[in-house]
């Protein structure tokens, strides 16, 4: 497994320093897809890897669950000597996140939510875009993803070249075992159960996962607020950097409060 580990700068203040992020990205993304989160977050430690099969990491040699992912996430965590993280998940990454904030609740301080849904119970988007997103070739032919960036994603499609430089191809296994991995998961029954505190982003013009899910999500989680990105779609923590990573900042930099939900 291919695991990256940014650093962060000492801190000479008497402060605590703030806790790392654990990344989960989207389905078939390697590493250097989210580069840009961590010009954002150079005060703070980043983890992430490449999922089986995906970027650098080997092909998997049998399916895996979510459940499977997180305790390896942990593991990872216990390699460079880290107990707690704020934990974020970018779509197919969101799941992860939910699922790794279930097992290993006591290492979460926050968690971020962005673009993603509650599983199997989501309310789907466009077919079109569903379409054109489960196929390996979005991110083994640059020109596929150029000439559907806006029908994927909804998104500016002079987003595209900065983000289809950064792609690196996933195997097919490995990117066939990573849209078998969530299904038929669902969090639904035990997000409830996840106190921790957490920020739920969606983008209004999002054609994978709809606004509504960001609304399940919000409605099942005990300790959880929705933001609403204008005019974001599935790619928004790109093409709305600017706009939605102070949001982001200000909620992880916030102390961790847990709040009951008025009835």
């Amino acid at each position: 497994m291919r695991a990256a580990f940014w650093a962060a700068p000492k801190s000479t203040k008497d402060t605590a320093a703030p806790l790392p992020i654990l990344f989960f990205n989207g389905i078939g993304a390697n590493i250097e897809l989210m580069t840009p989160l961590a010009d954002w977050f150079m005060d703070r430690a980043i983890v992430t890897f490449d999922m089986p099969g995906v970027g650098r990491s080997p092909s998997p040699l049998l399916p895996y669950r979510p459940w499977m992912m997180a305790r390896l996430a942990a593991r990872l965590l216990d390699r460079y000597g880290i107990d707690r993280v704020d934990v974020m998940g970018v779509s197919w990454g969101g799941g992860m996140a939910q699922q790794f904030a279930f097992q290993h609740g006591r290492r979460v301080g926050h968690m971020i939510l962005a673009a993603t849904t509650a599983g199997a119970l989501m309310v789907p988007g466009d077919w079109q875009a569903i379409a054109k997103m489960a196929h390996p070739e979005r991110y083994m032919d640059p020109t596929y993803m150029k000439r559907h960036f806006g029908t994927l994603y909804g998104d500016d499609p002079a987003e595209a070249g900065p983000h289809v430089a950064r792609i690196s191809e996933p195997s097919r296994i490995g990117y066939a075992f990573q849209l078998a991995a969530m299904a038929g998961w669902t969090s639904a029954p035990w997000l409830p159960l996840v106190k921790t505190p957490t920020l739920v982003m969606m983008g209004d013009r999002d054609r994978l996962v709809p606004l509504v899910n960001g609304k399940i999500l919000t409605r099942l989680l005990p300790n959880a607020q929705l933001n609403i990105v204008k005019g974001g779609g599935h790619l928004f923590l790109v093409s709305k950097a600017p706009e939605v990573m102070p949001i982001m900042r200000a909620f992880l930099d916030a102390p961790v409060v847990h709040q009951k939900k008025a009835a």
